[in-house]
C-alpha cells in the first residue's frame, strides 16, 4: 500500500463526516420563536418547548440549520440525518476532536480544502476491501509513522491536518 493511500486515509479520518460547529457562530441576542418562518418551526418543532432555554448561539445555529433543511433534496436530508445520528453517538471526547479538525480544516487554504476533498474522494472510489486494508495499516502504525507519512505527503507550507 502506499503512502498516498495512507494520506488519503488521514484526511478521511481527520474530516469524514464533519458536522457544522454552532459553538463558532455566537449572536448577541437569540432568535425568538415566533421570528422564526413556519417551515423554521415545523423543523424545529421539538424544540419549542424548551426553545428559550437554549443559549443563544445555538438558537441561531439551528435556525440556520432549519432554514438550510428546507433547501435539501431528499437525499440530502437523509445524509444529514445519518450524520446527525452518528454525531450523537459520539462521546464528548469524540466530538471535541472532531470539532478541533473541523476548526483546522476551515484554515486551511482553498486550494487546500480542495486537495483534501481529492484525496477524500479518491479514498471514497476505493473497493470496501482497499479501504478496509488501508485503515488496518494506519491503525498499525505508531503515532510516529503516521507524522511521518503525512509530512512526506503535505507540501511545504502547509499546515498539518
Amino acid at each position: 500500500m502506499n503512502l498516498k493511500l495512507i494520506w488519503i486515509l488521514a484526511a478521511w479520518f481527520a474530516f469524514a463526516a464533519l458536522p457544522a460547529v454552532a459553538e463558532e457562530v455566537a449572536p448577541e441576542q437569540g432568535v425568538a420563536w415566533e421570528s422564526l418562518t413556519e417551515a423554521q418551526q415545523k423543523v424545529l418543532a421539538g424544540q419549542r418547548q424548551t426553545w428559550n432555554t437554549i443559549p443563544p448561539g445555538r438558537q441561531q445555529a439551528m435556525a440556520i440549520g432549519a432554514e438550510r433543511w428546507g433547501s435539501m433534496t431528499p437525499e440530502q436530508q437523509a445524509k444529514a440525518r445519518e450524520r446527525w445520528n452518528k454525531w450523537k453517538k459520539l462521546t464528548p471526547e469524540q466530538r471535541s476532536k472532531l470539532r478541533e479538525r473541523w476548526k483546522r480544516f476551515h484554515e486551511l487554504t482553498p486550494e487546500q480544502k480542495d486537495a483534501l476533498r481529492e484525496k477524500y474522494r479518491r479514498f471514497q472510489s476505493l473497493s470496501p476491501e482497499q479501504q478496509r486494508a488501508l485503515r488496518e495499516r494506519w491503525r498499525r502504525m505508531t503515532p510516529e509513522q503516521r507524522q511521518r507519512a503525512i509530512q512526506r505527503r503535505a507540501p511545504s507550507g502547509r499546515p498539518r491536518i
